[in-house]
């Protein structure tokens, strides 16, 4: 795969909390892209669930070890502490569920690491506001009925759920899809209000 291709900003940030030389299950991995980029930068044994079977071909043929499987039922057979880290990348909101999902991540990883869009963040709750209509931006553009985001949440919502099932917020922070980290960290209300994505790392207790 090309080292060239630029990542996505959660991924580029993702991979700014992964440490060197561990290893690395992405789940939800679509092309590999945070996968090419852990082994050929970190030295990671990074490997990728994709759930998508043209994806998967196609990551394949470029080298990467990715294989076909759901979030939702397949993490239940790998066995404990396989992997340093877990990644679901913009996938909690598509899960049936999320939160067994995250469960099965921190019972296969010692770290788990989550990006999601953030549906607190201003324009939606202005777009609900005036328009009543369920909001949409430019990387979540389809009609409610088309969506698979079925569990959309919030940052707030997300340190509540990690606060109610003991899950230890490592490091957290919001960021914009231009790429600019929002500097909210000590007022989560805020990043909530302001941060397009949330990106948290989390062990458990």
């Amino acid at each position: 795969m090309s080292g060239s291709k630029k990542m996505r900003v959660d991924l580029a940030l993702i991979a700014g909390m992964v440490a060197p030389k561990t290893r690395v299950l992405d789940i939800g991995c679509s092309d590999g892209a945070l996968i090419d980029h852990l082994f050929r930068n970190l030295g990671c044994d990074a490997r990728g669930l994709e759930i998508d079977m043209a994806t998967v071909t196609l990551a394949v043929a470029h080298g990467l070890p990715v294989m076909q499987g759901d979030a939702d039922t397949d993490l239940a057979s790998y066995p404990d502490a396989a992997f340093d880290y877990v990644v679901l990348s913009r996938t909690l909101q598509a899960v049936e569920k999320p939160r067994e999902v995250l469960r099965q991540m921190l019972r296969i990883g010692t770290h788990a690491i989550v990006s999601f869009p953030n549906f607190g963040h201003w324009t939606l709750r202005l777009q609900l506001l005036f328009t009543g209509r369920m909001p949409m931006t430019k990387n979540w553009s389809r009609m409610w009925y088309e969506t698979p985001n079925i569990h959309p949440c919030t940052i707030r919502d997300f340190f509540d759920l990690c606060a109610a099932d003991g899950y230890i917020v490592e490091e957290w922070l919001a960021a914009d899809e231009a790429g600019a980290r929002a500097p909210w960290r000590r007022w989560p209300a805020l990043a909530n209000l302001f941060g397009e994505q949330g990106l948290f790392l989390l062990r458990k207790a």
